[in-house]
């Protein structure tokens, strides 16, 4: 029982106790996230939850995600792309050596403009250790939805879409959220609408109106409009992704997103496979290997 996996986010933080065969012995989740932690308590937060895991000889702990961030416990510089598990094990930043240590994110660049990325790489490296796949396209919904491409098993690239938080703006702070029920259960028939709406070369801006106008006209049920919304914004990222030739992608992240992001890519002919949590203990696991594999060469 060698390794504690910890992903420590924005808003809430969970971790996972695994064997030293990489196996879930227990796995714990909290709300304290790095934005409810005060500057210079990370250590004793992280007390509070893990203490008992790591009183164990020789337990070791890798932290991934916003905890590595300028607002978290320590920065751990990004690391850039093209990049694989042996360059994230090189620049891990140590907290307390050889005993707890943050993972550093990855960067990319597209006309000048960086990009970034922080815990989802974990689980990109999780998911090719549990799907066997070492070069293809991942997507990771989110907040800040990631696509990420990987080649011989290393990250080559990857860009960010603000779909997440752009529903969650305007479901909540827009006109929109007047007559939206933004919790309202996924209706296919109306999600998938707004994918193909979004291909109507219209524009974003203005096919997003469509969610007050089909519910004014009452063509549209009240309930049916945030799907129909989510469909728009979704279908609209996929109109702007490189896709010709993909025929299959794995896609990281919660059910109620991954389910719609295989909706959306099968309106393009492209299959999707989709993995969870496990993702992230798979990938810190990975890491935890290959630097064994440093420290024994």
């Amino acid at each position: 029982m060698s390794l504690v996996a910890v992903d420590w986010g924005t808003s809430s933080l969970r971790g996972a106790l695994l064997d030293d065969a990489g196996r879930v012995l227990e796995e714990k989740t909290a709300p304290r996230g790095i934005l409810t932690v005060p500057a210079g308590e990370f250590s004793a937060v992280f007390d509070s939850i893990f203490a008992a895991w790591m009183r164990a000889t020789g337990r070791f702990c890798l932290i991934s995600g916003m905890a590595g961030s300028q607002q978290g416990w320590a920065e751990a510089p990004y690391e850039t792309c093209p990049a694989g598990l042996p360059d994230l094990a090189r620049r891990l930043c140590w907290i307390e050596s050889g005993r707890i240590a943050i993972v550093p994110g990855l960067c990319d660049e597209h006309d000048g403009v960086p990009d970034v990325m922080r815990g989802e790489e974990v689980q990109i490296f999780g998911a090719m250790r549990l799907t066997g796949m070492t070069t293809g396209l991942l997507v990771l919904p989110g907040t800040h939805n990631k696509w990420a491409t990987v080649r011989d098993g290393r990250v080559t690239g990857f860009r960010t879409c603000m779909t997440g938080e752009f529903y969650s703006l305007l479901s909540q702070h827009s006109i929109l959220a007047r007559t939206l029920q933004a919790d309202a259960p996924l209706d296919e028939a109306a999600f998938l609408r707004g994918v193909a709406c979004a291909a109507n070369g219209e524009g974003l801006l203005h096919n997003a109106f469509g969610a007050r106008t089909l519910g004014l006209f009452r063509r549209m049920p009240p309930p049916a409009l945030a799907s129909y919304l989510s469909g728009v914004l979704i279908g609209e990222e996929l109109r702007t992704q490189p896709l010709r030739g993909i025929r299959d992608v794995v896609l990281i992240g919660a059910p109620a997103l991954t389910t719609r992001y295989a909706l959306a890519l099968k309106t393009v002919g492209i299959d999707a496979r989709a993995l969870g949590a496990e993702a992230t203990w798979a990938g810190a696991f990975a890491l935890h290997t290959v630097l064994q594999a440093q420290r024994s060469s």
